[in-house]
């Protein structure tokens, strides 16, 4: 007897192998599984131990950048070992290599920062410590609260919530799209997005694979949701015409409005002493608008910000 699985294309979809990581790629299969009609088994999942996760004792600036989530991955698709590779898109390069495709982006979830160890940024103690390995929460958070210090935290939500209890800092800040997807809800405290901004792309998953495959980015777009998509990608073109990298500090929020975006983007210095913001309103799909706000706020930004973004020319995936 022929089953559905017998019949259904098989996908392999890549992915690294952190706690997290398994959790969105679990999600991105249950929502091919739903669109194709497919029984679970019909999509392998396929973990990697990227190089990111391998080395948690320095920033990730230090050794790489975000090319360390991804590498192994790309490898993969290019030496055929997988269908597709499943991406936190805030850790995905915005220039990517021409022969992949971001064929899906998955509905977004919460884009909210989680501040754990205390009940607000406000109501933090006088100079504590805060464990984060992240340029903008750093810069964010020593630019409302100058008195306190950044402790480097690296490693994945439990290493980092284990070196809090452990003592290691007085608080720390966390996704929370990452804690839900854990199940860890009530860890912590959402910070407003409207008062402490996210990171461009946070809490958006992402699945690739090869340009040249045209059936599996076939298959991938049913699960792509177009108003994610929409944000994710604006906010991507302002990094990339930002020329930001890993040691630079910048902070996006996005909203959908009808078939516009309006988009506000925050620029620090990376001790937090000096902050540029600009918000503009432009079409969903439409990159130059996003190309022009950066090219604006970096005109405008002081040269203790400017220094630590390149501005590089515009090179559309």
């Amino acid at each position: 007897m022929t089953t559905q699985y017998d019949i259904s294309p098989r996908l392999r979809l890549g992915t690294r192998e952190s706690p997290l990581a398994m959790a969105q790629a679990r999600e991105a299969r249950a929502r091919l599984c739903a669109a194709h009609g497919w029984e679970e088994a019909a999509i392998e999942l396929v973990p990697v131990v990227a190089s990111g996760d391998r080395i948690q004792d320095r920033p990730l600036a230090e050794i790489g950048g975000k090319a360390l989530w991804t590498k192994e991955l790309d490898a993969w698709l290019a030496e055929g070992r997988i269908d597709a590779a499943v991406h936190s898109m805030k850790d995905v390069e915005t220039i990517r290599p021409d022969s992949l495709v971001i064929a899906s982006i998955l509905p977004r979830a919460d884009v909210r920062d989680v501040l754990v160890g205390a009940a607000s940024i406000s109501q933090l103690p006088p100079g504590a410590r805060i464990g984060t390995s992240a340029p903008r929460r750093a810069a964010q958070l020593l630019n409302a609260r100058p008195d306190c210090s950044v402790v480097m935290f690296r490693g994945n939500v439990a290493t980092r919530l284990a070196r809090l209890a452990a003592g290691e800092a007085d608080a720390t800040l966390l996704a929370a799209a990452g804690l839900e997807r854990l199940g860890q809800h009530g860890t912590g405290t959402p910070l407003a997005a409207e008062e402490w901004l996210p990171a461009p792309a946070q809490g958006a998953i992402g699945i690739e694979c090869n340009a040249a495959d045209q059936s599996t980015r076939a298959l991938l777009a049913a699960v792509d949701h177009a108003p994610s998509r929409a944000r994710v990608m604006a906010e991507r073109a302002v990094l990339e015409a930002l020329g930001g990298n890993c040691h630079s500090p910048v902070a996006i929020l996005t909203e959908m409005q009808g078939g516009e975006i309006s988009a506000r983007v925050v620029l620090f210095s990376p001790d937090g002493a000096e902050r540029a913001e600009m918000s503009a309103r432009f079409s969903a799909g439409d990159l130059d608008g996003p190309h022009r706000l950066a090219a604006e706020l970096l005109r405008s930004a002081t040269p203790g910000i400017s220094a630590h973004f390149s501005g590089s020319p515009v090179q559309r995936q």
